[in-house]
């Protein structure tokens, strides 16, 4: 039996895949057992019958839905596919979470909680590198080149966020209709640094909270050299503007 969210909560959980039948039956049933969230799954054409397998589970229980896309085109166009069919339905909390199981469906009522309190932040991120949070099974490189990757991100940027490359987060529904979503045109890891900059730059409060996070032992890593590549690039390029419109604003104060 689920526990109850406030009324004042209607999330779904939007999980992209590709090639993840062996996990997508353990994380549905998790999710449908620890909240009350929809969940909807992003399927992009997977050849091993993921989408098949999704379309399963849907026709089990009506608080899960499917998208089908007709080919693999990048985590942020699935993200931002799924942020368009929430917002188009009256969802008040929208919820990135990987299907791999690295995020612990155990750690999700705690998001929605901190999702829902008083100071109603725009952005919970569920977080690895703040006190609290921790990564398991990870080899040393693997560790390093997150932490290195999100200081790199400070320093470009200059947001104080210690995990801006987690994809495990909520997003209030009214801070993605602040946001222009036609206009994101990051594909891999660098979505989670460009949605947390557009939520900084909309004047939107974020918090972290600390999770666990568990590497995969059931199928393949999307991480690979040409989505590291991309966000790099794209995270200077996004520092450089940041930086340039910080220093005309200080320009135009003096001039006054």
């Amino acid at each position: 039996m689920a526990p109850s969210q406030e009324k004042s909560v209607r999330p779904v959980v939007i999980i992209p895949t590709y090639n993840e039948k062996d996990n997508l039956p353990v994380i549905v049933p998790k999710v449908l057992e620890l909240t009350d969230a929809d969940i909807l799954v992003v399927d992009d054409g997977s050849p091993d019958g993921t989408g098949e397998l999704a379309d399963e589970l849907a026709a089990q229980n009506d608080r899960v839905h499917v998208m089908h896309r007709s080919e693999k085109s990048g985590l942020g166009r699935a993200y931002v596919a799924g942020f368009t069919w929430a917002l188009a339905r009256d969802y008040s909390h929208i919820l990135e979470m990987d299907a791999d199981l690295s995020h612990r469906p155990i750690d999700l009522p705690k998001l929605l909680t901190r999702a829902d309190r008083p100071d109603a932040p725009d952005l919970v991120i569920g977080s690895r590198w703040v006190t609290g949070g921790a990564v398991e099974n990870w080899p040393m490189n693997r560790l390093w080149l997150s932490r290195g990757s999100n200081l790199y991100v400070r320093l470009a940027t200059g947001l104080r966020v210690h995990d801006a490359t987690a994809g495990f987060r909520v997003f209030r529904r009214e801070i993605l209709e602040k946001i222009d979503l036609s206009a994101v045109q990051s594909h891999g890891y660098s979505f989670q640094v460009d949605m947390t900059l557009r939520v900084d730059e909309a004047g939107g409060i974020i918090v972290e909270v600390p999770i666990v996070f568990v590497e995969r032992t059931e199928g393949v890593s999307k991480m690979d050299g040409p989505i590291i590549k991309e966000s790099a690039l794209r995270t200077a390029g996004w520092g450089i503007a940041r930086r340039r419109a910080q220093l005309g604003r200080l320009v135009n104060k003096f001039r006054r």
